[in-house]
């Protein structure tokens, strides 16, 4: 690369002041002549540390977003020069690079009806787009999947972690955009001004997240991660699905069996083995995560219909690592209520398509009251609600 004489850590401070004035409202292009920033003096993991930096300096995460747009877009062509990757076939990173090719051609053909919508509004044509995005909308699945399987990964092998926090936002603001605009398609007072609005932020932040995967993500992994966790995240795609690929099944299995199966378990109201705890925790109509005293996960139930996907990746992740950042705020208030003895529960309760789901947070406490962690408890309840009378037989 021309003129790459900076150190390290002098590129990665100009990177730093870069965003920090768009934050403070300076000009970019005022900002590029001022720094004497060239977008051909930098390497991705410059990128990489420059994220962690600018949290440090606890920037609102909404200008941090148009920040880092603003620093990609200078950025651009020189991180597209940059040699493609070729992963293994069948790989982790294999299968999620073609789910990324398979959402680009979606996006692709959405343009010609887009283009057409905005000549003439037809009741038509906002079917078949109603019907387009929500085919497009299976593609969330692919950031679950970064979610639960790559990130926890990230977060135990790398120091320099905070990108991914920036990028899981981005993930929460296309699942927000693709809500809206199915919602619009489908109301009888379709805003053709909002419409636009709303998909070209979509197409923008969808292409943008397939860029930082491919040019900033995948390379560094690649480099940084041995073959033993490229396989455990691998593995872990047995337990989970991509919205576009087909996914060749591995010989791998993820159940560990206990170590004690032998063993019995004495409590004060009767003696179980360790696989009986299994069986009872798995067949509870409900989801169960176990959060300990230093807000690290310990443990989750594995039911036959999980209502949250889970994996073993987050065995040991802090909490406020499980959670979108927008979130995290919430996460810690309930925690900290919990550790001073304020409050034992909290509860929310929510709609997912035709699920109406019920959350509970409870405090656990040992028998001297001391704060022992937190059980996130998860259950379907629409049959619930919908129970009337009394049933005193069996009708099956």
């Amino acid at each position: 690369m021309s003129e790459f004489t900076n150190t390290r850590k002098s590129r990665i401070e100009l990177l730093n002041r870069y965003m920090i004035g768009i934050v403070e409202g300076i000009h970019g292009a005022k900002l590029v002549e001022e720094l004497g920033l060239k977008a051909d003096n930098f390497i991705p993991t410059d990128v990489l540390s420059a994220f962690d930096l600018l949290f440090e300096s606890k920037t609102d995460l909404k200008e941090m977003k148009k920040a880092s747009n603003k620093l990609f877009n200078i950025l651009f062509e020189s991180l597209r020069a940059y040699p493609s990757i070729s992963p293994k076939k069948d790989s982790f990173i294999y299968y999620l690079m073609r789910d990324n090719a398979q959402v680009n051609s979606q996006l692709k053909d959405l343009k010609p009806l887009i283009r057409q919508i905005n000549q003439k509004t037809e009741h038509r044509l906002l079917e078949t787009l109603n019907n387009r995005f929500e085919k497009l909308a299976e593609f969330t699945k692919h950031y679950t999947v970064k979610e639960h399987i790559l990130f926890p990964v990230l977060e135990s092998n790398w120091k320099e972690y905070d990108c991914l926090k920036l990028m899981w936002s981005f993930h929460d603001d296309i699942r927000q955009n693709l809500k809206k605009i199915i919602a619009l398609l489908g109301s009888e007072n379709f805003e053709l001004k909002t419409f636009n609005t709303l998909a070209g932020a979509l197409f923008f932040n969808i292409s943008t997240v397939i860029f930082r995967e491919e040019k900033i993500l995948f390379p560094i992994m690649m480099e940084s991660l041995d073959s033993d966790l490229m396989e455990k995240m691998r593995t872990e795609l047995n337990e989970m699905k991509l919205p576009f690929v087909e996914i060749r099944r591995t010989s791998h299995s993820l159940e560990k069996a206990s170590s004690f199966s032998e063993g019995m378990i004495q409590l004060p109201t009767g003696e179980i083995t360790l696989d009986q705890v299994e069986l009872i925790f798995n067949h509870l109509p409900v989801d169960i995560t176990f959060v300990d005293e230093n807000d690290t996960v310990r443990y989750f139930s594995t039911p036959k219909h999980r209502i949250f996907p889970r994996t073993a990746s987050i065995i040991g992740r802090k909490v406020q690592n499980c959670h979108p950042p927008e979130s995290v705020d919430v996460v810690n208030r309930i925690v900290a209520s919990f550790k001073k003895g304020e409050k034992d529960r909290a509860s929310f309760w929510l709609h997912l398509g035709p699920k109406f789901v019920l959350i509970q947070y409870f405090a656990l406490r040992d028998r001297d009251q001391n704060y022992r962690g937190v059980l996130e408890v998860s259950q379907e309840i629409s049959e619930i609600q919908e129970l009337r009378g009394d049933r005193k037989l069996l009708d099956w």
